[in-house]
């Protein structure tokens, strides 16, 4: 007689491995000890670039040490970590006001050229450079994404907040290279105004910058960002575009910033 096949036991799950034990304590925690201080203070400590672990600073909170030698700066002041305005030369072809994750796969946000590679040798603020620089920013100012120019990041609420409010009033200062000679008719069309569909058109100021054999350089001057504007302003007296660069936010210039990088808002620097 045939007995029948008893299936075997299922087999019970081996259990998931245990993750790898870390060594140490924290550098927050073992800086909060050194300084006799809260935890967040020290992060503070840390973040602000105070905190050096073997002679080289270490700007992460939750870095773990063992035997390392730990020093905190003793001209470590947490008076001086304060939000931070960035200034950006953007080149053409990144979007201003995108940031990462935010734009489609065929547009570059402007905010990925933040990078310390690209920080302005040149750069005269004073503001030493720190990791927690680059978080939390905020896109202020639109422009085209075939322009150049001047374009604004800021972890500042005040900064934000005025660029923000005082949008509309806000004067622009951009040079436009158009094609061939700019006949004085057509500065004076500019000028006067135009409109579009009976309404009229936010005014321009339009001046001769500079002439060459092939092209005129055009500053223009106005209040409010208006991406298109001046694109479609030209076309209607029959100029052509060869380039846009926005020199000007307020009072705040490029002042020589090099296209692709980028700098910090000087401390009497105002929009």
């Amino acid at each position: 007689m045939i007995k029948p096949h008893k299936p075997a036991p299922p087999r019970k799950a081996a259990p998931p491995p245990k993750p790898p034990a870390q060594d140490g304590e924290r550098l927050s925690k073992h800086v909060a000890h050194l300084m006799r201080c809260s935890r967040r203070e020290a992060e503070q400590y840390i973040e602000g670039g105070w905190v050096s672990v073997n002679g080289k600073v270490v700007e992460e909170p939750m870095a773990r040490v063992t035997d390392q030698t730990v020093v905190v700066d003793p001209h470590a002041s947490l008076m001086t970590l304060t939000d931070v305005t960035l200034l950006l030369h953007k080149p053409p072809g990144f979007e201003a006001m995108a940031l990462p994750g935010e734009a489609g796969k065929r547009v570059k946000p402007a905010h990925q050229l933040l990078l310390a590679a690209n920080h302005w040798a040149q750069d005269a603020s004073g503001v030493r450079l720190l990791k927690h620089h680059f978080a939390k920013l905020s896109a202020c100012v639109p422009l085209e994404v075939a322009a150049s120019g001047l374009v604004v990041f800021t972890q500042d609420w005040r900064v934000l907040r005025k660029l923000t409010e005082d949008a509309a009033l806000m004067e622009h200062e951009l040079v436009v290279e158009v094609a061939g000679e700019v006949a004085p008719e057509l500065l004076l069309r500019l000028n006067a105004g135009l409109s579009s569909d009976g309404q009229p058109l936010p005014p321009v100021k339009v001046s001769i910058n500079s002439t060459s054999d092939t092209s005129t350089r055009l500053r223009v001057a106005l209040k409010g960002a208006h991406p298109g504007l001046i694109a479609y302003l030209c076309e209607r007296v029959g100029l052509h575009i060869q380039s846009i660069k926005r020199q000007r936010v307020g009072r705040v210039a490029l002042s020589g910033l090099p296209e692709g990088q980028w700098r910090y808002l000087h401390e009497g620097e105002r929009f």
